[in-house]
């Protein structure tokens, strides 16, 4: 038995962790199944759960995570301050372009999206709020594996990348120096690296305009657009620096 599993708490994480972007919902027997846990503590487990409000029951008898435990986290003070400095600059921002913005933040070796705007003619997106994905795998992740510390660098490089496309740049030579592009320019175009029918332009927010970097911004257009991503860098960038400014200044009046 693992040690997570032995106790009280890390059996609720297992619970919780047994739902994710491509498992919304869950039966009984499946979180069981996929838990290790047996079927009469899952059953107890969720039943606690349910009651608190972290997960609940759909019509045909599954779960799914529940209304409380999306309220706790969208709470949570790392991304709350970004999202609000954020917002009224990715507004600006997708008023000038028509197309999807997003925001994201690394998580060990992981890119987590935190915000988007997204329109009703805007290309269609793989990913969604709350998602995430190696961060070797998106312009977005990119951009921040190339401020990453080293450590982080050199166990993405070192590891085997996903082609997601026949696009996908897997060759460690030729990331690490789009790294180093990306380090020169502030900003990367990422061309049907995760989808063959998207393209990305994205750039790093700093908390302030020269401190380290907390999160990426990213246009996303369809790959048939692909010739305006050059004119879209400026207003990427000025949002970029815009997001940049404000939350620098907001972590200044709260510390």
């Amino acid at each position: 038995m693992s040690r997570t599993r032995s106790t009280a708490a890390g059996k609720v994480l297992e619970v919780l962790s047994a739902f994710d972007r491509d498992h919304p919902s869950r039966t009984l027997s499946e979180i069981a199944q996929c838990t290790g846990l047996a079927l009469s503590t899952a059953h107890r487990v969720v039943a606690e759960l349910a009651e608190w409000g972290a997960l609940e029951r759909t019509e045909d008898g599954s779960w799914h995570i529940g209304l409380r435990l999306w309220e706790i986290v969208s709470g949570c003070p790392r991304t709350q301050i970004l999202r609000d400095a954020a917002l009224p600059f990715m507004q600006d921002l997708y008023e000038a372009t028509h197309e999807n913005i997003q925001l994201a933040v690394r998580e060990g070796t992981d890119l987590v999206f935190v915000e988007r705007i997204a329109g009703h003619r805007s290309v269609e997106l793989l990913t969604m709020v709350g998602s995430r994905f190696p961060i070797g795998s998106t312009g977005m992740g990119r951009v921040l594996l190339a401020h990453a510390p080293l450590d982080v660098q050199e166990e993405v490089l070192d590891s085997p990348l996903r082609a997601w496309t026949p696009h996908t740049v897997t060759d460690q030579r030729t990331l690490r120096a789009q790294l180093d592009l990306i380090r020169r320019e502030q900003v990367f175009v990422s061309d049907r690296q995760l989808s063959e029918s998207t393209v990305a332009v994205a750039a790093p927010v700093r908390i302030g305009p020269a401190g380290p970097v907390s999160a990426a911004l990213g246009i996303v257009i369809a790959a048939s657009s692909a010739s305006r991503a050059r004119g879209l860098r400026e207003p990427l960038l000025r949002a970029a620096y815009g997001i940049s400014e404000e939350l620098g200044r907001r972590t200044r009046t709260t510390v």
